[in-house]
């Protein structure tokens, strides 16, 4: 049985070029920056985020937290939505590794409202408080909404009138910017830094890029290896990696209509709690009828050779990847129907 995987878009397998990409590609030690091809990827990365350099890191999470430990000092405050991943499935880093706290701000359909933010904003110098040091906006959310420009202008406005750097979670940038019909630098010049994942709806299977200005990707490659994340023959890894920027990227269009269409049928189906609006790229959340047998659901899904993931706080999430074609939707959809 050929395997459905729809837990997550971080299940993707590289694909038959990524893994000749792997096999060929040219190496070095890149703690002493000598490896060619890991040297080629964060040049590109820089490059396609519009960014003046790049770094290559081993996760999400990693390039996320070493972005707060590169751009605060240890008791400042980092601003975030109360819902983005940093808060919720970061592990607490923020204050094992940088030393900062979070101050969270409720946000509506993944956008942190302008007013909110501002007041959070510490001004003056207090000593009783603590210094406002960053503040992180996630687009894609990993809600599945895709924060508009014209919010993200709005806080990058309000953050250079006091001086305070944006980082910009972007795990699913190349998918916002797909969604919004425009090039991925329109997103991410409204942030200081970026962090994007290539091991998701990409499809490499390590890694993710931190790009930002010079002078603060120096700062970042000294804790990267504080970090524990210094590579050595990383080109193998790298490989993958410029294939997902140059071919994967150009294709999450596929997968958002594969979502829609999933989104659409889930919601004509008995019981089903949907809002289409919120499904704006991969990700499809959705409730179920609060009388069905979940766990006979969990092994008709498993008996069908689809994996997904329970629902957590009442909510379940499917998503698409390129890996998920409407065929592999219609069988999940098919599971969907007889156990409704």
């Amino acid at each position: 049985m050929q395997w459905i995987d729809v837990r997550s878009d971080t299940v993707t397998q590289p694909t038959r070029a990524m893994r000749e990409a792997m096999l060929d590609a040219e190496v070095g030690d890149d703690v002493y920056g000598d490896d060619p091809t890991v040297k080629a990827l964060e040049a590109r990365a820089a490059e396609r985020l519009g960014k003046a350099a790049a770094l290559f890191v081993p996760s999400g999470t990693f390039g996320n937290q070493l972005a707060l430990f590169s751009h605060c000092q240890r008791g400042d405050e980092v601003i975030v939505g109360d819902d983005c991943h940093i808060v919720w499935h970061e592990a607490g880093a923020p204050a094992v590794i940088a030393g900062v706290q979070l101050r969270t701000v409720d946000s509506i359909a993944g956008v942190m409202p302008t007013a909110a933010i501002e007041r959070r904003i510490r001004v003056g110098d207090d000593i009783h408080c603590p210094k406002t040091g960053l503040i992180c906006i996630e687009n894609a959310h990993s809600n599945g909404r895709v924060i508009p420009l014209g919010a993200m202008r709005e806080t990058h406005a309000l953050a250079a009138a006091h001086g305070v750097p944006i980082h910009l979670d972007g795990a699913r940038v190349f998918n916002a910017a797909t969604a919004l019909g425009v090039d991925v630098q329109q997103i991410t010049a409204l942030a200081d830094s970026v962090m994007c994942c290539l091991s998701k709806g990409l499809a490499a299977p390590v890694g993710s890029i931190l790009a930002g200005e010079t002078d603060f990707i120096d700062r970042a490659r000294r804790r990267r290896k504080l970090m524990g994340g210094g590579l050595r023959q990383a080109g193998v890894l790298a490989a993958p990696g410029l294939l997902a920027l140059d071919t994967m990227a150009l294709r999450l269009g596929d997968d958002h209509d594969n979502a829609r269409y999933l989104a659409e049928r889930l919601a004509a189906l008995p019981g089903i709690g949907l809002d289409l609006a919120a499904v704006e790229i991969n990700l499809v959340w959705f409730t179920l009828p609060p009388t069905l047998d979940v766990p006979a659901l969990m092994a008709r899904l498993t008996s069908a050779g689809i994996k997904a993931n329970p629902p957590e706080d009442g909510r379940m999430r499917l998503v698409t990847h390129w890996q998920v074609d409407r065929a592999a939707v219609e069988r999940i959809l098919q599971v969907f129907a007889d156990s409704l």
